[in-house]
């Protein structure tokens, strides 16, 4: 993978990891959750489609 790649996917996985704890720990319910995972998801489509 590129340098570009990997920075996209350690970014996604940074954010996925914030979202799954800021969940377990009752911060933000399941749509929430669900929600920042799918713009998260798309974001990383995006850069890896460039």
């Amino acid at each position: 993978m590129s340098d570009d790649t990997d920075e996209a996917v350690e970014e996604f996985l940074d954010a996925a990891d914030k979202v799954y704890s800021e969940y377990d720990q009752g911060y933000m319910n399941a749509d929430v959750a669900l929600s920042q995972l799918e713009t998260r998801i798309e974001t990383l489509r995006d850069e890896l489609e460039e």
